[in-house]
């Protein structure tokens, strides 16, 4: 979710949800160690929030990880699961499925410098690789190195020849595997992710998985998904509605331009609240057209084609 979840994002994603768990864009250690760990990693304590990170020297992740201690993350995420070709050429993500031995140094070194969990995010296998023999592997190797959560997506990844928008929809999923994989170890926490887009799919993953994670669909259409996410665990949803949701963040927006933010950073996020609403095109159509200079007069006018003026 590089440029996706960014703290704006996860800032309107909490609103709508007090349960889900979110995870920032993953943010590589060389970066965290070398560069702007304000902007890198401040947030605006959406717990519970993980950080994602990437990256595959130990010593390097366990430096980026005490130096994100300080920002009080409930979780730590390392990448192994991302096919873009700038993440291979650092190489972390999706690669380092090829090399579980160096997985494990990198998280057993990150554990020892982290004050809260860490997890690890994979893919069945890549390229040219057999995922019923390197998943089980892959996980063996992983409990042995004391992870104890893993959120698999369900598909393997081709290094070579696809785009990573196709790596996320041409590779079949293989969910029966993912299944498997519970059953063969039943003491990890499990979570499938791939494919899934909606509450009634998470939730006869649920059935088997530990965990669903939703990435596109949360993004794409955040009332249907985390706006009745909170449903999942018997709670009532922390708003009505998608219009209570969008009056909500007036305030948010305000605050974040009279601090000399730009509005479309925040309501980039928002494009897919009415999704399959009366006057979601035009909410969509404003906040596109107004957002790179817009006004609160300009979401005000949104949210008057939505009925919520």
């Amino acid at each position: 979710m590089i440029d996706w979840t960014d703290r704006h994002c996860r800032g309107f994603h909490r609103l709508l949800s007090r349960r889900a768990l979110l995870y920032t864009e993953m943010i590589t250690a060389p970066a965290i160690v070398h560069g702007d760990r304000t902007r890198l990693l401040d947030h605006d304590g959406e717990h519970p929030v993980a950080l994602q990170i990437g990256g595959s020297e130990p010593a390097q992740l366990a430096q980026a990880v005490r130096i994100a201690a300080d920002w009080g993350y409930d979780e730590i995420n390392l990448n192994v699961g991302c096919p873009s070709d700038r993440v291979q050429s650092g190489c972390f993500g999706a690669v380092l499925m090829k090399t579980p031995a160096l997985v494990a140094d990198c998280v057993a070194a990150m554990q020892d410098a982290s004050p809260v969990e860490v997890t690890v995010k994979c893919r069945i296998g890549v390229d040219d690789q057999d995922p019923h023999e390197v998943l089980p592997a892959f996980l063996a190797a992983m409990q042995e190195a004391g992870v104890r959560r893993v959120i698999i997506h369900a598909r393997k990844a081709w290094l070579q020849g696809l785009s990573p928008r196709e790596n996320r929809e041409i590779p079949p999923l293989d969910y029966p595997l993912v299944h498997a994989m519970k059953a063969a170890f039943p003491a990890l926490h499990l979570s499938i992710n791939g494919g899934i887009g909606t509450l009634d799919q998470a939730r006869d993953q649920l059935a088997v998985m530990d965990g669903a994670m939703l990435g596109r669909a949360a993004y794409h259409e955040p009332w249907a998904i985390l706006g009745e996410a909170d449903r999942l665990w018997g709670d009532a949803p922390p708003l009505a509605g998608p219009v209570e949701a969008a009056q909500a963040m007036r305030a948010v927006l305000a605050r974040h331009m009279e601090q000399g933010g730009r509005m479309h950073q925040i309501t980039r996020h928002m494009l897919g609240l009415f999704h399959g609403r009366p006057g979601a095109r035009a909410w969509k159509r404003i906040l596109s057209e107004r957002g790179a200079a817009g006004s609160l007069a300009d979401y005000d006018a949104a949210l008057a084609a939505v009925g919520a003026a």
